[in-house]
């Protein structure tokens, strides 16, 4: 590279890697979501939106039909020459690169909008001389296929023209949404999805091709360090752009000592944006700096707290030079860091880290990015680099922040013990253990945990440490988000309730009607044996955990136990919180989880077993072939059933999780299941709680058909609920709602049941055994995690 008749010499790659182009994929993302909602609004509320282009139409629609004319053959001659204009730009500039993605953008975009039903479908852009001029340029306003052209050659070689230009052609394009209304004249919709399907095609075609914003100024960068008196002769790349900055080394002839550069891109300001917006929205405002209102504020502001620190002689870098360049880049140099990195054999280095940033903090600073690779030792003090997150001035949680920070850093380093005790030793317990209430995965920084292997680890060891070194009984979690992990649960499972709960809301007026004929008596049955359910349910579970919990908060847990199994596909929720109230209750994962297991498989070789032995009194084997599916579908399944199995053993990774976590689970209920063969007073409990469970459910119907009239027998609802609700579970739709109902309708209906009788008798059945216990099962949840049980 020639700057200035000098030659520089550049060694690395200077080019951003796809997946770090933020900008760029952020520009495709929006262009994906506006396509998608103009596709979606379109075929919703084409109708409505027609009318209102014309009432607005007609409104500011004042101009004459040869003034209306007028605007709209200039207005089309510029359309049309746009995409000219721009290529002959492109063409006199020699700009080879951006012409390429000038032409591809345009293909593509022409090409997506010819395909139709029938295969491609050409332009029907022809020139006549008998034609209108109105009417010649209509076709090409008119035709998605030319707007979006426009639009993708305007998205593509916009980073490289001026950006008065880029402005003012961009507000010709979108114009012609106004200008339709002026001349009395509806947008066409197919108009509208060329400009979005344009904007997307040029985009994507920017982030792969890339534009000139990504080519590095690095000629302005050795203007800008020739001014600050460095005569720069080579840069070599030490890290390239990603989410942070471009760094470079610079070299020069005389004496200067190396110089770092750091280069701030478009991609970059993007980032930072997204990160800080993602800050504010997810931590409390105490865990968040003042925002940056620019790329260049910024690096500013790294500059000046170098400059700061640099007073107290804590920071080992020097800033060299903050300046502007050009196409959006931003250049921070400073001089390379002075000192030694931290190492494990030079054991009193600990010391001399912990007394920096007790300086530090005397004077209202905090770092915010206490990484190995931002300390060094230089003569026995420790100083500090890298300032993009430091804070003059910094409240109380940012310097706790960056203890909690340190102490996991130098654990990594000189281990748990060394780092505790001078970390003690010079801010005092008190300090220490508060800031250890931040040693979580959400407190420390993602790029601080990184940089230390098994940080978790670590974590749970410098906790154990300061508890053993400070006498402290516990340590306090410090709440750094806005949300914790149960709140978003929680959140979560009540909009699956509201998602669950709204057919049922849509047959209520049907089943308050019916509800003139009820006998009270027989519900007020069915919803006693609802409730010895769960009593049956808590007796199972708590046989196969060996009675180590209570058994009462086991039968609380159950009603918490239906909302969760509800509001959850496949009740895995239930299952969840099942295995957690065990752990709570002392017993560890490995046994929690087999417990659970034991219970489940016990459940379906009762449920089995109770359908076969009804199935056979019921005498109506004929008729449960209503309830098997269709053959194509049983092939269906078991073809899905292989295919999963095929997977999981020729994948590696599923084979070890089979061996690893699938396999000590199963050995552990086959062990439960030997010693239940032994334990006949233990085998017989677990058996009475799942009979009960399956029974009461079947029972609960039984009365709830009562209420309305009765006209079957409890053998024959039995079968039903079995049946029906074995095909249901199957269901994607948390709790099988729907599923349930319609498989239990029409299992009553094929042995003959009236619907006026059975859609009321279902509906009531799960009121009693699904809706009232889930309404009651959300603040039992709560309660239960109030009591710490979950």
């Amino acid at each position: 590279m020639r700057v200035d008749g000098r030659e520089i010499t550049v060694a690395g790659s200077l080019l951003q890697p796809l997946t770090r182009r933020t900008s760029d994929i952020v520009r495709v993302v929006v262009a994906t979501v506006v396509l998608v909602a103009v596709v979606v609004t379109s075929l919703v509320t084409r109708g409505e939106w027609e009318a209102l282009e014309r009432s607005v139409s007609d409104i500011v629609g004042v101009l004459s039909p040869g003034v209306s004319n007028v605007v709209y053959i200039v207005y089309g001659v510029s359309i049309l020459a746009l995409p000219f204009t721009i290529l002959i730009g492109l063409i006199g500039a020699r700009r080879w690169k951006l012409l390429g993605g000038f032409v591809a953008a345009a293909f593509l975009a022409a090409f997506a909008l010819s395909i139709s039903g029938t295969g491609l479908s050409a332009p029907n852009w022809h020139i006549d001389e008998s034609t209108r001029i109105d009417t010649l340029l209509s076709q090409f306003l008119d035709d998605p296929r030319w707007i979006a052209i426009v639009a993708a050659v305007l998205t593509v070689s916009g980073p490289g023209l001026p950006t008065k230009w880029r402005r003012t052609w961009w507000t010709l394009l979108l114009a012609f949404i106004p200008i339709h209304l002026v001349v009395s004249t509806v947008v066409p919709a197919r108009s509208l999805l060329g400009l979005v399907v344009g904007w997307l095609t040029g985009a994507v075609v920017v982030w792969v091709v890339g534009t000139p914003a990504l080519e590095v100024p690095l000629a302005s960068a050795v203007r800008v360090l020739d001014r600050r008196g460095i005569s720069v002769t080579s840069f070599t790349v030490l890290s390239p752009a990603g989410r942070g900055p471009l760094v470079l080394s610079a070299a020069s002839d005389d004496a200067t000592p190396e110089v770092v550069v750091e280069l701030y891109g478009l991609n970059q300001r993007s980032g930072g944006a997204l990160s800080q917006g993602w800050r504010v929205a997810t931590f409390r405002p105490s865990e968040t700096a003042p925002l940056h209102a620019s790329l260049q504020r910024a690096v500013e502001h790294r500059a000046l707290m170098s400059i700061a620190i640099g007073d107290l002689a804590l920071a080992a870098s020097t800033p060299l030079a903050v300046a502007s360049l050009e196409r959006g880049w931003m250049l921070y140099a400073h001089s390379a860091a002075r000192g030694e990195l931290l190492e494990p054999e030079r054991g009193s280095d600990v010391h001399a880290v912990w007394r920096s940033l007790g300086e530090l903090h005397s004077r209202q600073i905090s770092h915010g990015d206490l990484r190995a690779a931002e300390l060094r030792v230089s003569e026995g003090t420790a100083t500090f680099d890298g300032f993009g997150a430091a804070e003059l001035g910094a409240t109380d949680a940012q310097l706790q922040s960056d203890v909690a920070q340190l102490l996991l850093t130098t654990a990594a380093i000189y281990g748990d013990g060394p780092s505790v005790t001078a970390a003690v030793d010079t801010l005092g317990e008190d300090v220490v253990l508060a800031a250890s209430g931040r040693l979580t995965r959400a407190a420390i920084p993602r790029r601080v945990r990184s940089a230390v292997p098994e940080a978790k680890k670590v974590m749970t060891t410098v906790r154990d440490t300061v508890l053993d070194r400070t006498g402290a009984t516990s340590i306090t979690t410090e709440k750094v988000t806005r949300f914790t992990r149960n709140q978003i649960i929680q959140l979560v499972l009540l909009f699956a309730l509201v998602y669950v709960a709204y057919p049922f809301f849509s047959a209520v007026p049907t089943f308050v009607t019916e509800l003139g004929s009820i006998d009270w008596r027989w519900a007020a049955a069915g919803l006693a044996v609802s409730a010895l359910t769960y009593v049956g349910a808590a007796a199972a579970l708590w046989a196969c955990a060996s009675g180590l919990v209570s058994f009462k908060n086991l039968t609380i847990m159950q009603v918490a136990n239906t909302f969760a199994a509800t509001t959850t596909p496949a009740g895995v929720g239930g299952l969840a919180l099942s295995v957690r109230f065990l752990q709570k209750g002392g017993l560890g994962v490995t046994r929690a989880t087999a417990a659970v297991a034991l219970q489940q498989s016990m459940q379906v070789i009762t449920h089995v077993t109770l359908l076969v032995l009804f199935s056979v009194v019921a005498g109506t084997s004929a008729e449960l072939t209503k309830f098997v599916p269709d053959p194509t579908v049983l092939y269906l399944i078991s073809g899905v059933a292989l295919g999963v199995l095929g997977t999981v053993l020729f994948v590696p990774t599923l084979r070890r999780w089979l061996r690893t976590a699938v396999r000590p689970q199963l050995a552990e209920v086959t062990r439960d299941l030997l010693e239940l063969a032994r334990d006949p007073r233990r085998f017989l409990l677990i058996v009475l709680g799942c009979g009960a469970t399956t029974l009461g459910a079947a029972f609960a119907l039984w009365v709830s058909i009562e209420a309305f009239g009765g006209g079957t027998t409890f053998v024959t609802v039995t079968v039903v609920t079995m049946i029906g609700g074995t095909l249901a579970s199957a269901a994607p739709t948390p709790g099988g709602v729907g599923a349930v109902e319609a498989a239990l309708i029409g299992g009553l209906a094929a042995f003959g049941l009236p619907a006026s009788i059975a859609v009321p008798s279902v509906l009531l059945y799960r009121v009693l055994t699904c809706w009232l216990p889930v309404f009651l099962g959300w603040p039992t949840l709560r309660w239960l995690g109030k009591k710490e049980m979950i």
